[in-house]
């Protein structure tokens, strides 16, 4: 009978050390993924200031590309761990996808302005990402990391 509770509270252990270190990589993959965003948009305002419109068109292009990422970047259950992730995220799933289509949406449409060498719509379409990441790290992110 010992043997067997030995060999439960072994696989227990192996299951739980599993999904910890699942929670753990996934977040570091989503830590990377928000890490590449900020990136993208640095390279994006220092492209608006240089006036090179190719690289503004190609950075927004990257930042559409990872906006897709984001709502699966933050599976259920993945919130634990050393993350800012508030749980809002999973509270509110679709706020949060709608957030992630709103940059989608935003980085279209700069994209577009750069295509067209439109400063003003640059201008404009800036601020939208800016006020959509924003508004979504005020309602998703945290401002230390849970453990």
């Amino acid at each position: 009978m010992m043997v067997k509770q030995i060999l439960a509270g072994a696989l227990f252990g192996f299951l739980a050390v599993g999904v910890s270190t699942q929670v753990y990589a996934q977040a570091e993959k989503r830590q990377k993924l928000m890490q590449d965003q900020g990136a993208a948009v640095k390279a994006v305002k220092a492209a608006v200031e240089a006036k090179d419109y190719a690289a503004i068109e190609a950075k927004a292009k990257d930042l559409m590309g990872s906006s897709d990422q984001i709502v699966g970047a933050f599976p259920a259950g993945s919130g634990t761990g050393k993350t800012k992730a508030k749980p809002e995220i999973w509270e509110k799933s679709a706020d949060f996808a709608g957030q992630a289509k709103a940059l989608n949406k935003a980085a279209g449409e700069l994209a577009a302005a750069a295509k067209a060498s439109n400063d003003a719509d640059i201008g404009v379409k800036m601020k939208a990402i800016a006020d959509t990441c924003g508004s979504c790290h005020k309602a998703f992110r945290g401002e230390k990391y849970g453990e």
